[in-house]
């Protein structure tokens, strides 16, 4: 029979996950830094919607995406423990495969419902709502 430390550090299966006793998942501290930082990032936009900070809504709105992309990554960080070491590099590699197909869904979509909206019928005319049944 293995022991428990020997289990936990080369997993259940007796294979090595890249897990060591010394490497730890976050310590109390930085939990508490991210989970600060979340409150804050989520308090910000909110006080920028609710207090009209902003004039303008498209201001407004790229400010909420852009405190939302912060928010992310202090989650990838401090939550995730992503960063460009952790499993042999293969975390963050997936992590940009992952936003270049995000990126190319979201860019396709906005494309396609663009070019919908301009090839769909001219819009109606005063003239032509009045002659509606």
């Amino acid at each position: 029979m293995t022991s428990h430390a020997t289990e936990h550090s080369t997993g259940h299966d007796g294979h090595d996950h890249g897990h060591t006793e010394t490497e730890g998942h976050g310590s109390f501290k930085e939990y508490l830094t991210g989970f600060i930082l979340s409150v804050i990032l989520t308090a910000i936009p909110f006080w920028l919607v609710m207090g009209d900070v902003i004039s303008s809504p498209t201001g407004t709105a790229l400010a909420v995406m852009l405190l939302a992309v912060v928010q992310i990554v202090v989650h990838m960080i401090y939550f995730l423990h992503m960063n460009s070491k952790s499993e042999g590099g293969w975390t963050m590699l997936a992590l940009i495969f992952t936003i270049v197909i995000v990126a190319i869904a979201i860019s396709g979509s906005l494309w396609v419902m663009y070019h919908l909206n301009t090839n769909m019928m001219p819009a109606m005319t005063e003239g032509m709502m009045k002659t509606m049944p």
